[in-house]
Parts: C-alpha cells; structure tokens; sequence
C-alpha cells in the first residue's frame, strides 16, 4: 500500500482511535499528515521560466555559467546553489560530450530498425510517438502527440504535467480503442 493511500485511510473524525494510534497501525509518521509543502516563490518561478528560456538555446549551459549570465545581463542577486536546486527541479541536465561516446556497450542489446527497406506509400501505415516539452509562465507540461509518418497528421494527443512511465503506455492504448479501422496501422 502507497504512502497516499494510508493517508488516505486516516480519519481524524475517529474518537475511538487517536491520531498517534492511528500512525501507529498504519505504520506512517505524523509528521507527514501535517506536512504540506509549500509551492515555488515568484521569485524562483520567474528564476526558472528565464532559465529555460535561455537553456533552449545554450543546452551547454551549467550551473555556473547559468548563475553568471543570471548575475551579470539579468541583474539578479543569487548563489549557484539556487541555481543547482531549480536545474534538479526542472530536470536539466547540461549537454557535453562524455568520456568514451564512440564505444559501444558490449552488454547492450542491438536492437534492428525495422523500418530499414520499408517504402511508405500511404497513410497509416506507419505511425510514430513525439514527446515534447512546454514551458509555460507557471511552470511546464510535456505533451505527448502520435503521429501518421505518411501524411504527418496528428492522429491523437495528450498533455501531462509529469513525464513519468505511465504517461506513454496508457496513452497509445487508448489511441488504439478511439481510432476507427481506417485509422489503425496495416
């Protein structure tokens, strides 16, 4: 059982059972059913739509480089720790050439492309997934799109605000039960 759904299980409308007893049985602190965390401060939310701004275009852009271009052309008074945090929060990771990029894995599996020789004639008979990401005022979204390779036609799509495992797999699966046969792949 999730953290949220003994949570969730929690009554403090009981008189019989106290809060502690009930922490207690279902094994959980209280501290966490009294904890709410607090959101970003405008401040941040503004540090971070002008970081994404400008990492779109410099994606080679670290930390420190971040919080001098941050410092000396925008004016703000930060330390690179902040700067550090809201990457890890936005999930950014600067782009660099890494040791060793033209050797191969032995242990990973090669996987063949299969559509190597297929000549595309026509619609539906190929289609692919394209996960993209949205920076909004408030923070971002990911947006999730598949795609008809033939006519490029935007067959279906969804909008999530985390990209997580499930987003994809339950996505295409309901693509598949709202198409009609003419949309289904030969």
């Amino acid at each position: 059982m999730s953290l949220d759904q003994k949570r969730h299980m929690l009554r403090r409308e009981n008189t019989a059972l106290s809060i502690v007893k009930q922490c207690d049985l279902l094994d959980i602190h209280r501290s966490g059913i009294y904890f709410k965390p607090k959101a970003e401060s405008s401040l941040n939310l503004n540090l971070m739509r002008l970081i994404d701004e400008k990492f779109i275009d410099c994606p080679f852009y670290g930390v420190p480089r971040m919080t001098t271009w941050l410092k000396e052309y925008k004016g703000y008074s930060i330390n690179h720790k902040r700067i550090e945090r809201l990457y890890k929060t936005m999930g950014l990771q600067t782009i660099f050439p890494k040791k060793n990029l033209s050797k191969r894995n032995q242990k990973h599996k090669i996987y063949p492309y299969l559509l190597k020789n297929l000549q595309i004639v026509r619609s539906n008979q190929v289609w692919q997934t394209d996960i993209t990401y949205i920076p909004l005022e408030r923070g971002f979204l990911y947006m999730v799109a598949i795609i008809d390779v033939f006519s490029r036609k935007v067959l279906n799509w969804s909008i999530s605000n985390t990209m997580n495992v499930v987003l994809l797999p339950l996505f295409v699966p309901r693509q598949l039960q709202l198409s009609d046969h003419q949309f289904q792949p030969r």
